[in-house]
C-alpha cells in the first residue's frame, strides 16, 4: 500500500487545521485587536449623504485658496443672516436672545404701534419746517408733538402688556424688566418689514 494511505487520520486532521489556520496568520491577533476591513481584505463602496456638504477638493494654488475662503465666508455669512431672520436662536444677536424676548417680539409685533410711523412722521416735519411759511411750520411742529405724545403713550401701553405677560409666564425670570421695555419699545419704533427677526404673528393675534 502506498505511504499516502497509510497516514494516521489525526495527521490528515492536524493538516487540514493547518491550511484553514495558515490564511490568519496574516492578520495581528493580539488581545482586543479587531482587524479592519481593509486588512481582512473587505472592499466597501464609498457612502455618500443626500445634502452632505462635499470637501472642497485641495487648491492649486494660493489665489484659488483665497476663493475657495471667500466663497466659505460668503455662504457663512448668508447662512447666518437667513437663521437671524428667521429668530433661530444659534444665529441671533445676544440682545435678542431668550424665551422673554421672543414673548416681547410677538407682543408688539401683534399690535399696531405709533413709533412705526414715527419715522415716516420726522421726515414730514423735517421737510415742512425747513419751508419758509409760518403756516407750514406751525403745523409740523403740531404734527411733531402729536407724533412724540402718541409714541410716548404708546410705550407706556406697551410696557405695561411687557410686564404683565412676562411675570405670568416667566415668575422665576432673570430678565430686568426695564431691559425689557427697552427692547420691545425700540422694536416699535421699526418698520414692520424692517425688523430683525422678522415677525412670526400676524396683527391682530392672541399672545
Amino acid at each position: 500500500m502506498s505511504p499516502l494511505f497509510r497516514r494516521k487520520s489525526t495527521d490528515l486532521v492536524a493538516d487540514a487545521t493547518a491550511s484553514v489556520a495558515e490564511p490568519e496568520s496574516a492578520v495581528p491577533t493580539r488581545k482586543g485587536y479587531t482587524p479592519s476591513k481593509k486588512e481582512l481584505g473587505v472592499v466597501t463602496p464609498k457612502r455618500t449623504v443626500q445634502g452632505r456638504r462635499v470637501q472642497d477638493p485641495a487648491p492649486a494654488s494660493r489665489k484659488e485658496a483665497y476663493k475657495q475662503l471667500r466663497e466659505r465666508q460668503r455662504a457663512e455669512r448668508l447662512e447666518a443672516s437667513e437663521g437671524m431672520r428667521n429668530g433661530d436662536e444659534r444665529y441671533l444677536l445676544a440682545r435678542d436672545r431668550g424665551p422673554e424676548r421672543s414673548l416681547v417680539r410677538d407682543i408688539v409685533d401683534s399690535r399696531r404701534t405709533a413709533g412705526s410711523y414715527f419715522i415716516a412722521g420726522a421726515v414730514i416735519v423735517l421737510i415742512g419746517s425747513s419751508i419758509a411759511i409760518p403756516a407750514v411750520q406751525l403745523a409740523s411742529n403740531l404734527l411733531w408733538a402729536a407724533l412724540a405724545l402718541a409714541v410716548l403713550i404708546d410705550s407706556i401701553l406697551i410696557s405695561r402688556r411687557i410686564k404683565k405677560l412676562v411675570r405670568a409666564r416667566f415668575p422665576e425670570t432673570t430678565q430686568r424688566l426695564g431691559g425689557l421695555y427697552f427692547y420691545g419699545i425700540m422694536r416699535g419704533l421699526t418698520f414692520r418689514r424692517m425688523r430683525v427677526p422678522k415677525p412670526k404673528v400676524d396683527l391682530g393675534a392672541s399672545v
